[in-house]
């Protein structure tokens, strides 16, 4: 048969033949995929001649799939190209400097030293500087007056210092994450046939030409054509938006896409567009983004364009889509972003303006003393001649007073954070914790409940048959297959060994003596393991059925909880094979096999009877209980659409039990939820017994406790009204005493989650994490503040929602999460507790001194030191303690508690109190205690004194000691416990020591340091372990006694949130907080941008009423129009952090647009 492109196939040639090129272009495969469903089928038929052909022009065997020859897969990539979608480029270490140097204070502070810079070089021409006021005290000393250069220099240099530290710390975060994504994508394998094997292979490797085999639960690695399928239906709502699964069959759909998710059933498919010729492939291309952009754009929607951009290529009808989609967004609940950002933030804003206030106070002061000091009291009248050395002066007044601000402004908050969760994600890929979102780690640490799955999380996952029900007689071991007639075994082996998806299998084990390895489905494999045990062999009744032989395959899935296949009988006729839970399977059958493998009649009575004296004992033992029935169509061929009728008059062959042991260290984790104060709940879809039986062994339900376990029937009539509604109300009524829900569906789960979550019921609101394993879980897991999916069982659908993946899918590494959480959330505490201590200190020295004396105590150069081994060092130290079990020991905090306690108050402003006192004594009365010069009022360009220099020696060792006090937070006495087990703390508090000794020894005029004697060093070091001292007198005081104290950094309150969020998809809290004081600055932006493109449409003369839309939608994407376009092009609105905000404020559609009018 010639090919319809003219080269015929020589009629000896293997279907791989290396020679010949491929019948096919990559242009050509990419349009072919192009098409859809019947438009698709049509193309595939008629122009090349069927799917068969296909494959043999892509030269692959639809049954062996490739040969796996080295050299034709490379071939086939280089002409298909590779099965991956080239990342973004990260930004480069230059372009994070340059964002770093965009912060405020930063370049406040870089204009005035450069301003400082240039005046030290000026000298007013003659002009005697005594008439100008004192500017230098030894006019002798000319050097000195020369090194006025030497502060601005060094500003400039601690800046750059600051902005590298900045820089080197998103690099690496960014590094971290990209490995964290390259890990992610490298564990993705997908199921492949080559040289007629089935193996894994990771997603990467997959060329144009494999044969994929797909299941239920996958997530479509490339675009293919399907070959042979059973009941296929596929969620294509990440490509078209379309939310209806859609049916795949050879004869009407043939078309698989990639990214693309497999709902239901099985097949085979052939691979035609791999990695960026593939349609997800093309879209990221088009959006001139990729997989890492598309992680970032979910996880920071904010960022791009304040909202997240849905992919829609399929739909032309853009603005109408959009419209709708708001409709429906208005309807969503929101959710919350991380609590503890919008607790910082919150704080970091707040102390921000208390720092520009104090800053602006300071100034102001000091320019005014100086004016009436010199002009009014001494009455100097003002000399041309001299406005420069004012100049100096007023400029000098404003460093002060931007350092003032600078050490106000915690910016080592957000670097703590950042270090402590890489810090904790690195740690938590120990404990088998995959974190795919950051903030999901920090979340962990307030969960207040757990929904967690029974099979594989609770359980070990290791199924095994232990008892059967057959011919009338129950079996409590498995019996021999001697005793059973041979009609009713033969009858059992077939029923499993056909009726079970052909990838569950059971292996030999990988260790000498070890278990079997069960391969596929948990449950089938207990089936087949049954087999065997019965001495047969299941594959030799596979091998005589292939699975093309299978006439039609109703698939598993959570709505019929039961699977069927239908065989052609070699006598003429077919015979049906159903399994499926058995009270589900014995409503469907009426006739039972006996001993002897005769059908007697099989009544609702003997049903009944049945459950009470089989069933219901099994599953109070924990077992899960398996139905497996027959049923013969001899005579015609029914409708096989109408499964209802088809699923009917069955015949029982037999019940099973199932048991799958609870796994030895769940009870302990369980135990230590409880005492955590974390409520676990089971969500199984296994009958209420077997729930109950293993829930007890667990420890999830305890005999004194009256606690509920409900079906998922039962549940549902209890929460809904007469609609079908869910009522909040009746749903609280129930979840705080609910601990076991049984026969759920995945539905239920999510009413569940959602219910706990909305409800109002306690004081705090619920932070829920889940786990789930199966494509269904995904909206549960969505839904969910965290949500965990199963590393080894969970399908990838699952993956995708989570937000940690458990690498070993045991319910133990979830408490280690928790552990985790509670230390992230306690180091920032820490660090806050240590951070706020220094800025307290800071500023009021600062201000004072430089009201009192005229001059900061603590200069520029020096308060920048402070700043950086304050936050950048101390964060460093303080955010990377390892968490204990005494964590495990206190009540979440919740989501409105304050990051900082009253303890932590007291500590604060303790140790602020004990600093401030030394520090005024050694500035106003220090001179006569060491017996050396003042250092006070020295004029402009002096040398540094002693004086000064023991000031600021001893306030960077007090910080250094406090550093060590601020490790414990609840007022503990012993703050050294554990110390050794951190190096990083151990090593960074040496090393800030013999900086500070450097800094002081050698640091000279930069650093406005001279050399100190080495009893003045005994002093300075004697006053900083006085901090150890004092941090125990104030431990001793009773927190309850201080009353007047209060707690700071609140979270945001349900009112203001919902006041503030109107429309938006997520709630950032550090956004809204930002965003109050800029709207109207963007409002007004906005309005010019909406008046240019005005004028710019009206040039190209596009549809005037295109732009009017985009400005009612909200600016949820920048439409911009294009001449002749059948659709609008979107375009993501790129933005540099400093302009994120910015972005986000104008995007929101609710921001001071409520109604979405469109503003004149």
């Amino acid at each position: 048969m010639t090919n319809p492109t003219g080269h015929s196939l020589p009629a000896n040639s293997t279907p791989e033949s290396l020679d010949g090129d491929y019948g096919f272009t990559l242009m050509e495969l990419r349009k072919l995929m192009e098409l859809r469903a019947a438009d698709g089928l049509t193309q595939i038929n008629v122009h090349y001649g069927g799917v068969q052909n296909i494959c043999s022009r892509l030269k692959t065997s639809p049954v062996e799939g490739l040969s796996g020859n080295p050299a034709d897969l490379e071939k086939r990539k280089l002409k298909f190209g590779q099965n991956f979608i080239p990342p973004k480029k990260p930004k480069t270490f230059l372009e994070l400097v340059w964002e770093a140097l965009q912060d405020v204070t930063l370049i406040i502070l870089e204009i005035a030293a450069i301003v400082s810079l240039v005046l030290s070089f000026y000298r007013p021409p003659g002009g005697n500087n005594e008439v100008c006021g004192e500017a230098s005290s030894s006019p002798e000393d000319e050097n000195e007056a020369e090194a006025g250069w030497i502060e601005g220099a060094a500003i400039l240099f601690s800046v750059i210092i600051v902005v590298l530290v900045t820089a080197f710390n998103d690099w690496s975060k960014e590094k971290q994450f990209r490995g964290l994504q390259s890990r992610i994508e490298q564990e993705q394998k997908f199921s492949i046939i080559r040289n007629g094997q089935l193996i894994q292979l990771p997603v990467a490797e997959i060329v144009v030409g494999d044969i994929a085999q797909i299941k239920y639960g996958d997530l479509l690695p490339a675009d293919g054509i399907l070959i042979q399928g059973n009941d296929l239906k596929i969620d294509e709502s990440s490509l078209t938006g379309e939310s209806d699964h859609v049916k795949k069959s050879l004869d009407k759909d043939p078309m698989l896409l990639s990214g693309t998710h497999v709902m239901e059933g099985s097949g085979r498919m052939v691979v035609t567009a791999v990695g960026i010729n593939s349609q997800t492939g093309i879209i990221f291309t088009l959006l001139g983004a990729s997989e890492e952009d598309e992680e970032e754009k979910k996880k920071k929607a904010k960022t791009q364009d304040g909202v997240a951009l849905e992919i829609q290529p399929l739909n032309s009808q853009e603005g109408t889509d959009n419209e709708e989609k708001e409709k429906k967004m208005a309807k969503m609940p929101k959710k919350e972003k991380s609590v503890l950002q919008g607790k910082l933030t919150r704080l970091a804003v707040q102390i921000g303006k208390a720092g520009l206030i104090m800053s602006a106070i300071t100034v102001v002061i000091l320019i005014l003393y100086f004016v009436i000091d010199n002009f009014v009291i001494q009455g100097r009248p003002w000399l041309p001649e001299c406005t420069p050395v004012y100049i100096q002066y007023f400029v000098k007044f404003f460093i002060i007073g931007v350092t003032v601000l600078v050490v106000a402004v915690p910016e080592g908050l957000p670097l703590a954070v950042t270090i402590s969760l890489a810090y904790s994600v690195k740690k938590m890929m120990k404990d088998n914790n995959l974190v795919r979102h950051l903030d999901a780690c920090e979340t962990m640490g307030n969960a207040t409940a757990i929904c967690s799955d029974k099979t594989g999380t609770l359980t070990m996952n290791r199924m095994t048959v232990v008892q059967a029900y057959i011919g009338g007689t129950q079996y409590r071991q498995i019996p021999s297959p001697e005793v059973l007639a041979p009609r009713v075994l033969d009858l059992i082996v077939n029923g499993i060994s056909i009726n079970s998806a052909y990838t569950s299998k059971i292996l030999p084990p990988e260790k000498e003596g070890g278990l079997p390895r069960q391969v596929g489905n948990k449950t089938e494999c207990a089936l087949l393991g049954f087999v065997t045990d019965l001495k047969h062999d299941y594959q030799a009744v596979r091998n005589e059925v292939p699975e093309e032989k299978l006439y039609k395959v109703y698939t598993f899935n959570s709505v019929r909880k039961s699977m069927s296949t239908i065989i052609r009988k070699p006598s003429g006729g077919f015979r049906m094979f159903s399994k499926g839970a058995s009270e589900i399977i014995l409503r469907k059958c009426n006739r039972i096999l006996d001993k002897k493998g005769e059908a007697l009649p099989f009544k609702n009575k003997d049903r009944d009877d049945m459950v009470r004296t089989v069933i219901e004992p099994m599953a109070c033992e924990g077992l899960r209980t398996i139905c497996i029935a027959y049923r013969d169509f001899d005579d015609v061929e029914p409708s096989w659409d109408n499964e209802n009728e088809i699923l009917t008059e069955l015949t029982c062959i037999a019940v099973v039990g199932i048991e799958d042991p609870v796994r030895p260290e769940v009870p302990e984790a369980i135990a230590k939820c409880k005492r955590a104060g974390i409520t676990v709940r089971m969500v199984t879809g296994d009958n209420v017994n077997t729930a109950r039986a293993i829930a007890t062994k667990c420890g999830i339900l305890t005999a004194a406790d009256d606690f509920l376990c409900l079906e998922g029937k039962e549940f549902n009539r209890l929460i809904r009204n007469e609609k079908g509604e869910v009522e909040q109300e009746k749903l609280d009524k129930i979840w705080p005493k609910l601990r076991v829900l049984a026969r759920s569906s995945p539905t239920d789960k999510h009413t569940l989650v959602k219910g706990i979550i909305d409800s109002t019921v306690g004081e705090q609101r619920q932070v829920v994490a889940v786990t789930g394993d199966g494509t269904n879980d995904g909206p549960a897991l969505k839904k969910a503040d965290v949500g965990f999916a199963m590393g080894i069982a969970g399908t990838d659908v699952a993956k995708e929602a989570s937000d940690i993946i458990l690498t070993d899918d045991n319910f133990t590494s979830i408490v280690k999460a928790v552990m985790w959480g509670r230390n992230v959330y306690d180091s920032i505490s820490k660090f806050l507790q240590f951070q706020l201590t220094v800025n307290v200190v800071a500023v009021i020295v600062a201000f004072t001194g430089a009201c009192i004396t005229q001059d900061s105590p603590l200069k520029a150069v020096q308060m920048l030191w402070v700043n950086l081994i304050m936050d950048t060092f101390a964060s460093l130290a303080l955010a990377t303690e390892p968490p204990t079990e005494s964590l495990l020991k206190r009540r979440p905090y919740g989501r409105n508690k304050p990051l900082i306690s009253r303890t932590m108050m007291k500590n604060i402003l303790g140790h602020a109190v004990y600093q401030l006192a030394v520090i005024f004594f050694l500035v106003f009365a220090g001179e006569k205690f060491f017996d050396i010069d003042s250092g006070r009022k020295a004029p402009l360009h002096s040398p540094p004194s002693q004086h000064y220099t023991i000031v600021f020696n001893t306030f960077v060792l007090m910080q250094l000691f406090n550093e060590i006090n601020s490790r414990k937070i609840h007022g503990e006495r012993n703050v050294f416990s554990g110390i050794y087990r951190n190096l990083i703390f151990c090593s960074v508090v040496l090393g800030t020591f013999i900086s500070q000794v450097l800094i002081v020894e050698f640091g000279g005029k930069p650093f406005s340091c001279t050399k100190l004697s080495l009893s003045q060093w005994l002093w300075c070091l004697l006053i900083g372990i006085g901090e150890l001292l004092w941090g125990q007198i104030i431990s001793a005081i009773p927190t309850q006694s201080l009353k007047f104290l209060k707690e700071a950094g609140h979270g945001t309150t349900k009112e203001e949130i919902t006041k503030d969020a109107e429309g938006l998809d997520e709630i950032d809290h550090a956004e809204m907080e930002l965003r109050r004081g800029q709207i109207l600055w963007f409002r007004g932006l906005n309005r010019i941008q909406t008046q240019i493109e005005v004028i710019n449409t009206f040039q190209t003369g596009a549809s005037f009423k295109g732009v009017l839309k985009r400005q009612n939608m909200g600016q949820h994407l920048d439409v911009k129009l294009v001449p002749s376009s059948s659709y609008a092009a979107v375009a993501p609105v790129k933005s540099s952090p400093t302009t994120s905000v910015a972005a986000a404020a104008v995007s929101s559609p609710t921001m001071g647009n409520q109604s979405g009018q469109s503003i004149p």
